[in-house]
């Protein structure tokens, strides 16, 4: 089986110097890679700007800096996909205007108008056949469950990974999280705080339950 997982942040630029992003490091997403390839997938990871390298063998990692371009990729390879995994932490919105040259500081205020990015889950949930399955994230601050549910409704997830950045020692930057597993047939799961390589062990036994 071929899977497809995306990871890491996306960055938008402003100019040569300047972007747009997060905290991502993408830390989860290289975890479901990694676990993905030992229970004999072969993985194409899509990345976004991180500091991480791959292990295994059957994963073949393809490498870009913006939403527009984990969009292109996506797109490319999805339909050749059994499944995928959404846990990349894409820009919601990216610059209008991208500066040739380095902005200068001025004594005026500086105004950057944003333009929303293509929603690449929402895409491949458009394109999804019977036989995929797709998994996607989501990190929210209030109203979690509810949120991630209608989320995974409007991407047409077959499951969602639950977290919230009230939980201490999850979300971005640790080695560490705390999930929900959420699954379109009303089933949940609640883990309690565990390394991101076991929350990734736990995910991928709900995937193929």
């Amino acid at each position: 089986m071929k899977i497809l997982i995306t990871a890491g942040p996306t960055y938008e630029k402003i100019d040569p110097v300047r972007f747009i992003g997060n905290y991502s490091t993408g830390k989860m997403g290289f975890a479901l890679a990694e676990t993905c390839a030992e229970r004999g997938f072969d993985v194409l990871l899509i990345a976004g700007v991180v500091h991480l390298q791959t292990q295994h063998a059957n994963i073949q990692r393809i490498d870009i800096e913006s939403a527009a371009q984990m969009y292109e990729a996506v797109m490319q390879h999805f339909t050749d996909c059994d499944a995928a995994i959404f846990c990349a932490a894409v820009a919601d919105f990216t610059p209008e205007t991208v500066y040739s040259q380095k902005v200068k500081r001025k004594d005026n205020d500086l105004i950057i108008k944003l333009k929303p990015t293509q929603d690449i889950a929402a895409a491949a949930g458009k394109l999804k056949r019977e036989n995929q399955f797709i998994a996607g994230f989501a990190l929210e601050s209030n109203d979690e469950e509810s949120n991630a549910l209608g989320k995974m409704q409007r991407k047409n997830f077959d499951m969602i990974v639950l977290n919230s950045l009230n939980d201490s020692g999850a979300g971005f930057g640790y080695d560490t999280n705390k999930v929900t597993i959420l699954h379109r047939s009303g089933n949940k799961k609640t883990l309690p705080l565990m390394s991101k390589k076991e929350v990734a062990e736990k995910s991928v036994d709900e995937i193929l339950a």
